[in-house]
């Protein structure tokens, strides 16, 4: 046997390593065409997510990209300002006729609110403080005028869906085999985009759920608490004001046209996308996805500078410029659907089964 190999016994046993990851690529293999055999109508790859390969490659070539990693302390103060500002429109709001009302719920309420689900989403890397704790509660303020908890949940899915960009069961980023079966015409894919608030968060229950933790506890009782003071002070109408404004901000919404400019694939081989607009301006730049994705440790303030710096990864592969034009062309495209998804499987069920056990990534 020659150096690094491993001797063959009298009975002509095999090396176990080798066998071990034979049988390895064996039960992936078996399970990957279950799974595509079960849904074969999403996208299937059959690597590994390509932001990891991308972040290296980037690195390499520009290397003055690391000076950008590391907090916005800037961020802080933008949620300060926002909540506060949600909580006056209450007050300036107090008797003001129902279109008024209708009016500003879907304008500012609605808006303000999905910058805020925005805030969280930075939050979640850590990115708008020092120290995973500061983070936390800076996510939590950021969720209050919301009016209903998200963002520890948010947390522990959303890092998932970085690590694990597209895979099966572990990535709920991605519709439900039924969205993609029952949304499929031009009218129900308007109800789908309306509905979105819903499937965002109840999809995550039914495909991978999670046993809740403390920081979901602390995160349920801030924001229960501040509705009743809601409640108490102004009413029930001004809570319905912030709740409205959520379901309004992350459904059929210009802002929440990012949920779809994300990941939908409307370019065959290309699974992330970014959107360079003036929405950008509302929403700590989520519209740089791509660049996003690539190096989740930059704020949404450097995004753009990652882009500045390395444009031959960015500039020439397509990217939108209107969040608006993608919904209309989700909605009218019949190609296009809660199906147009990459999913791949890189993980046995073992090691999902695993993962869950251990609650996630984040606890």
């Amino acid at each position: 046997m020659g150096k690094g190999g491993c001797k063959s016994s009298s009975l002509g046993e095999s090396c176990p390593i080798k066998n071990n990851n034979q049988n390895k690529t064996s039960i992936l293999e078996k399970e990957r065409k279950e799974k595509i055999q079960a849904e074969p109508k999403f996208i299937w790859a059959y690597d590994e997510e390509p932001h990891r390969r991308r972040k290296q490659e980037i690195l390499l070539k520009h290397p003055s990209i690391k000076k950008f990693m590391g907090i916005d302390p800037n961020t802080k103060y933008k949620v300060v300002f926002w909540v506060g500002f949600q909580v006056l429109s209450l007050h300036l709001l107090q008797g003001a006729p129902w279109y008024t009302w209708l009016f500003c719920c879907y304008t500012l309420s609605g808006s303000i609110n999905h910058m805020m689900t925005l805030a969280m989403h930075e939050l979640s890397h850590n990115l708008g403080a020092k120290g995973v704790v500061s983070n936390r509660f800076l996510a939590i303020l950021a969720n209050l005028p919301m009016g209903i908890p998200a963002a520890m949940s948010f947390k522990r899915y959303h890092m998932e869906h970085h690590k694990f960009q597209g895979e099966d069961v572990v990535d709920v980023d991605i519709p439900t085999n039924f969205e993609g079966w029952f949304f499929h015409s031009t009218a129900r894919k308007v109800l789908w985009c309306l509905l979105q608030p819903l499937f965002y968060s109840l999809r995550p229950l039914f495909v991978n759920p999670k046993e809740p933790t403390r920081w979901e506890f602390i995160n349920i009782l801030c924001i229960a608490l501040f509705d009743v003071v809601i409640l108490y002070v102004w009413g029930i109408r001004e809570l319905l004001y912030l709740v409205v404004g959520t379901l309004f901000g992350m459904g059929l919404h210009p802002v929440a046209g990012h949920f779809i400019a994300e990941h939908y694939v409307m370019n065959k081989g290309q699974e992330t996308y970014s959107y360079y607009g003036p929405l950008n301006w509302l929403t700590f730049n989520v519209g740089y996805h791509n660049e996003h994705h690539d190096f989740a440790n930059i704020s949404g303030k450097h995004l753009p500078d990652v882009r500045r710096v390395a444009p031959e990864y960015y500039d020439d592969i397509p990217h939108y410029h209107s969040w608006v034009k993608v919904i209309w062309d989700y909605i009218v495209d019949d190609k296009i659907s809660p199906y147009s998804r990459v999913k791949r499987v890189t993980m046995e069920n073992r090691e999902i089964e695993e993962l869950k056990a251990k609650g996630g990534l984040v606890q």
